[in-house]
């Protein structure tokens, strides 16, 4: 029997505590980290092994596919949020036995969109755990929650991917070494985008669209609101080409707006990486993008290049706040244009 972590993409430290922690497992985890980085698919292969699935393949199937007896996964109501009713179900079938694992195992893979009320149901169970019951929640940070349920959990921080771990993984899937290079640079170290992402050719256009921003920005209004929904209509077919077609409709919802969200970040990101290369060349530093004009990264002066950068991933905090993402991207845009 093959092991069960064989197809996670790094995350070696990650995967060595959840190995010793079957041994005498917790009554909750939080698994926190950023998007696509492969919280949910490390989870549900803890999940598996807490099953039973370590030794039998029958029970490995069944978790994998979410299909065992014992293992409830909980998505939020509509596309939106984890409700109260869904808590207070949780709540109730804790309190019963497993139907043949030693435990029940509750999955939440967006656990951060849990509401207010649902959170307090669910805290006396967290506060009262039985023996046979595990809690596994997903979310982007422990923040996402009030502090009473957090405390209660132990936490498993998963942080992003070594590029060359992708890098490596991609081409074990087929891809080029420098097809898998071009991806693992879109997906700035979330090993779940780059799998998303490695059979569709625009993937090659993404970086160089990003990295051509700041020849294109002006300090017009006009000139950063036409940028950002040129750029939004760029994204859009990344976006729908990464959602499972045969998912439910609020499903793909949420994993559409996962999708557009993560991808946001990762441009933005690599924007700001071609500031701060602006900055690191003209004050005799090392620079990322070696393989650009470098004549054009001294159009700017440094300190304004270091002020763009900041400026790009406040714009990263923004977009995660769900702010107006074309009226976040319209400002930055005419911002980044108002060079000194």
């Amino acid at each position: 029997m093959t092991d069960l972590y064989s197809d996670v993409i790094g995350h070696d430290g990650v995967v060595e505590l959840l190995r010793t922690e079957l041994e005498r497992p917790a009554q909750a985890y939080l698994f926190v980290g950023p998007q696509s980085v492969g919280k949910e698919f490390v989870a549900l292969r803890f999940a598996t092994g807490l099953l039973g699935g370590l030794s039998d393949e029958r029970v490995r199937r069944l978790a994998l596919a979410r299909a065992h007896p014992d293992l409830r996964v909980l998505e939020p109501e509509g596309a939106t949020s984890l409700g109260v009713d869904q808590a207070r179900e949780v709540v109730a079938r804790a309190s019963l036995s497993p139907v043949e694992a030693p435990r029940t195992v509750f999955l939440f893979p967006d656990a951060g969109s849990m509401t207010e009320q649902a959170a307090n149901a669910l805290l006396k169970t967290l506060e009262e755990p039985t023996a046979q019951v595990v809690f596994l929640l997903v979310a982007e940070s422990e923040d996402d929650f009030p502090p009473t349920v957090a405390s209660r959990c132990r936490s498993i921080h998963m942080g992003r991917v070594p590029l060359p771990d992708i890098v490596d993984a991609l081409t074990r899937r087929g891809l080029t070494e420098a097809e898998a290079g071009g991806v693992a640079a879109v997906s700035g170290g979330r090993p779940g985008l780059a799998l998303a992402l490695m059979s569709q050719p625009e993937v090659a256009r993404f970086r160089d669209m990003w990295l051509s921003i700041p020849g294109q920005v002006s300090p017009h209004p006009g000139d950063g609101q036409r940028l950002a929904m040129e750029l939004l209509v760029e994204l859009a077919p990344l976006v729908d080409q990464s959602i499972p077609e045969d998912l439910p409709k609020d499903k793909a919802q949420r994993a559409r707006r996962r999708a557009e969200m993560s991808l946001l970040v990762s441009g933005l990101e690599i924007l700001a990486s071609w500031y701060s290369d602006s900055a690191s060349l003209q004050l005799g530093g090392p620079i990322r993008n070696s393989d650009l004009d470098l004549g054009a990264f001294t159009d700017v002066s440094p300190r304004w290049a270091v002020s763009s950068a900041e400026a790009v991933l406040d714009a990263v905090v923004d977009i995660q706040a769900n702010l107006r993402r074309e009226l976040v991207l319209a400002n930055l845009f005419s911002t980044l244009g108002s060079a000194e």
